[in-house]
């Protein structure tokens, strides 16, 4: 999982980096381990910033002062599989975006994970001859579109050509991607894979001087409304957006019969106050605590034995509240949560994982004991934590 955002000023003499900056911490919940800012400044020159950590770790002020340019594009990651460097040793190198220097001077931010990544490597490197530095299909995923694009052998590209260049990806790559991209003195561009399994958004705000618009894509909604971003809306599944100096250009390329966006992002991953594909992503989780209260119904029919409905914070208090509403039964916060304790399932290493949820949480007895609680959780992902989780309940008294 990982918070990719581009932005692209009207006016080339304003920097767009402090707004980057911004969306990397309005997106901060999507990925803790590293974070990276690229900006195009003047005759397509490029400037850079990325490393390992949070962003109030990465940038820094003298950093963020070397970032030039009205346009750039910037990426929020935890690293997820264990191709990447999960085992709490991270390499600068991994973290994005990346960046190819031909053809045109290509950068790309890429939430999602290719799934044929060891059959792309091998046509890079036997067929493109393309050079791969990292293990991270993100890398895999830019150089598929740079050799698309370097097949036109133009000294000068258009919008055609990159929608030909695109669609050659989507016939190349399988998995979840949702990308943006950037070209050298060109501009931005943002695409989702057919199937929509990860989010894009895209908007634009009247530009200050009332001379043109700002343009920005970003994984989720907020990022958009909180910059005052209007005219939101989804990059469809399969569909490139190309937005240059002087035109916005958008085509689906690939229509899929079925859309099957992760419900991970609704359970999870976004923020409640995003809205994805339409559909409101806290009106999701109260709907999921609806059926979640019929499941618990089925399964304990007459015997329903619960005395209060506790939530593991922070995510799941609104499916909890749904849920006690639906099924007559007090809500209570039973959990403190240390709000400097990063998100345990994002951190690297199991053994981190379970430790740090004792520190992140603490159980209150007088909400517990000598009860019959009913957790609600939303992130049993790898399932430890709750193990640990209803441990604690336990320690302070909670009778089941």
């Amino acid at each position: 999982m990982c918070g990719i955002s581009a932005l692209l000023l009207a006016d080339s003499s304003q920097a767009a980096v402090s707004e980057l900056l911004e969306s990397l911490g309005l997106l901060q919940h999507r990925g803790q381990d590293a974070a990276g800012i690229v900006t195009c400044g003047h005759k397509g020159r490029l400037f850079q910033c990325k490393g390992n950590g949070m962003v109030r770790d990465v940038f820094t002020p003298q950093r963020l002062m070397a970032l030039a340019g009205s346009m750039g594009v910037a990426h929020g990651e935890y690293d997820e599989y264990v191709r990447y460097p999960t085992a709490g040793t991270p390499a600068d190198s991994e973290a994005q975006p990346f960046y190819v220097n031909s053809p045109y001077g290509i950068v790309m931010a890429h939430n999602g994970n290719l799934t044929n990544d060891s059959e792309l490597r091998h046509f890079l490197d036997y067929d493109a001859h393309r050079h791969i530095n990292t293990d991270s299909d993100s890398e895999l995923l830019l150089n598929i579109f740079a050799n698309n694009l370097q097949k036109t052998g133009k000294f000068r590209i258009n919008e055609q050509d990159i929608f030909s260049a695109a669609a050659g990806l989507y016939g190349e790559c399988r998995g979840a991607y949702a990308v943006a991209a950037m070209l050298a003195g060109f501009g931005i561009i943002g695409f989702r894979d057919p199937h929509g399994i990860r989010p894009l958004v895209f908007g634009r705000r009247r530009a200050a001087g009332g001379c043109g618009y700002d343009y920005m894509f970003a994984s989720e909604s907020v990022v958009l409304d909180a910059l005052d971003f209007g005219d939101i809306e989804d990059v469809q599944p399969g569909e490139v957006v190309i937005v240059s100096r002087t035109a916005v250009t958008r085509r689906r390329l690939v229509v899929e019969a079925q859309i099957t966006p992760c419900i991970f992002e609704y359970v999870y991953f976004a923020r409640p106050d995003s809205t994805i594909d339409g559909i409101p992503v806290y009106g999701a989780r109260l709907d999921m605590g609806v059926k979640l209260a019929h499941r618990v119904r089925q399964a304990l029919g007459g015997a329903m034995d619960i005395d209060v409905v506790i939530p593991v914070p922070d995510t799941s208090r609104a499916a909890a509240l749904q849920l006690s509403h639906e099924l007559g039964l007090p809500y209570r916060e039973g959990f403190n949560k240390n709000r400097y304790v990063g998100r345990t399932f994002i951190m690297p290493g199991q053994e981190m994982r379970r430790k740090n949820v004792r520190r992140k949480l603490n159980a209150m007895p007088t909400e517990f004991k000598g009860l019959n609680v009913l957790l609600v959780d939303d992130s049993i992902v790898r399932g430890t934590t709750s193990q640990e989780i209803i441990q604690m309940a336990r320690d302070v008294g909670a009778k089941k």
